[in-house]
């Protein structure tokens, strides 16, 4: 049983002592139940003699025996304290022998008592955008273009913006040609941004039948560093300029994207862009009323999560430095100070939206799993990866249930806070990622 405590804010040293009696007891409790499989020469399964498993078997039961009884002591003391544990603790077994009592100290940290939040005391703002019919258009307009076909023109036809080139391109630095520098009959689609700045703006106005030469220079952070910042040429020949011919806007193209009519697909654009401008509104007042517990709740941090939460920080801000190329990458400086406060602001966050979502019975569904899975493989080229990842591993869906809770504890507090209306243009909304 425990003994003795020393108790300073939210850690806890604790020593106790185990009667040897007690101990013997339990051990043979853990060799009786290893007796039941364990094989023998001379004994059949199961009907080993204890005094046989303790000859051969006692030291392992013995260690078992005060993992058992440790574990006892701290969880009627953490019973009787009415107190939670905020991680594994800490254990010190000054040595202990064979027919004696064994004392110990355990030292940890445990949570702190939520305070009381009266969130209806709380104000955030809601951004609200009227829906501008112009991102109705361009979705239009996209769709269109998706559906579009490229066809080939005459050999008079010069190439615009937006059309596809079919060349053969090889490319020179220092009058050498390098690897990975040529291709034929390549489509390229002018002004998408596939190839070096500057090369797509000199193939268009070219015809088909035309070879030229292209001057550009690599960015200085492009990926193989050997041509980053250099001069290169690029010979070039167009074989054929295709043109894109959009379909025409009318039922029967919205009916391929599954409405009933132009105005049906027009209604359901708008009911997409609304969704998004509310995702958006929802996502600066979750950040807001973060930035709200933040500050205005007090209370004591177990210094086990807080130096937790800095150590995992520290290297992910490694591993990320050490493999960077980019020269801001390599000059940004870890700040301990900071490090630590945000590290702080994390875990405070973190209980806050933990425990008022268990008092408030906030959870997290199946559906609710099975939805962000989706959204998340939805990004992917091959979502039945993401799909793989999650079902071998563990501790990836331990880790989105835990992000999904705080998301619905958050939504769930922003019911109870009075939002205030600020009318914003739409960009507006798109300004800020979420911060956490």
């Amino acid at each position: 049983m425990i003994t003795k405590d020393k108790i300073k804010d939210l850690h806890y040293s604790v020593t106790g002592k185990i009667a040897a009696s007690d101990l013997q007891a339990i051990a043979d409790e853990v060799l009786t139940e290893f007796g039941k499989t364990a094989k023998m020469a001379g004994f059949r399964p199961g009907h080993i003699p204890l005094s046989v498993l303790r000859q051969k078997y006692n030291v392992s039961a013995y260690g078992e025996a005060i993992d058992k009884a440790m574990n006892k002591d701290l969880e009627n003391y953490v019973a009787d304290k009415k107190i939670r544990l905020a991680g594994t603790p800490k254990v010190d077994l000054s040595g202990w022998e064979m027919g004696k009592d064994v004392e110990y100290s355990m030292e940890f940290d445990v949570l702190p008592t939520l305070p009381g939040i009266d969130l209806e005391k709380i104000t955030v703002t809601k951004k609200v955008a009227k829906l501008d019919e112009k991102e109705v258009t361009t979705a239009l307009e996209n769709i269109r273009k998706a559906r579009s076909t490229a066809e080939k023109q005459d050999e008079k036809y010069k190439a615009k913006d937006g059309d596809v080139a079919v060349i053969d391109f090889k490319g020179f630095v220092d009058g050498v040609a390098f690897e990975g520098g040529e291709a034929k009959k390549h489509h390229l689609i002018l002004g998408s941004g596939a190839f070096i700045p500057g090369f797509e703006d000199q193939v268009i106005g070219h015809k088909a039948g035309d070879a030229f030469d292209v001057n550009v220079k690599f960015p200085k952070d492009y990926h193989a560093s050997t041509l980053a910042g250099k001069d290169a040429k690029f010979e070039v020949v167009v074989h054929e300029v295709r043109k894109h011919i959009l379909p025409e806007l009318n039922d029967d193209l919205a009916k391929q994207v599954g409405q009933e009519s132009v105005e049906k697909l027009k209604e359901h654009i708008r009911e997409i862009i609304s969704g998004q401008y509310n995702e958006a509104a929802q996502r600066d007042m979750r950040n807001e009323l973060l930035d709200i517990l933040a500050d205005k709740v007090k209370m004591d941090l177990p210094e086990t999560l807080v130096e937790q939460e800095y150590n995992m920080a520290k290297q992910e801000h490694d591993a990320h430095h050490e493999h960077c190329d980019d020269k801001d990458c390599k000059d940004h400086k870890w700040d301990e100070k900071k490090e630590r406060k945000d590290a702080e602001r994390r875990v405070k966050l973190g209980l806050i939206l933990a425990e008022w979502g268990s008092q408030n019975k906030v959870e997290v569904t199946r559906d609710d799993m099975q939805q962000a899975i989706w959204a998340e493989a939805s990004r992917y080229p091959d979502p039945k990866q993401i799909f793989e990842f999650y079902n071998k591993n563990q501790n990836a869906v331990i880790m989105l249930r835990g992000m999904l809770f705080e998301r619905k504890s958050l939504d769930a507090m922003l019911t109870h806070v009075k939002q205030k209306e600020k009318s914003v243009p739409a960009d507006e909304l798109f300004k800020q990622a979420s911060v956490r």
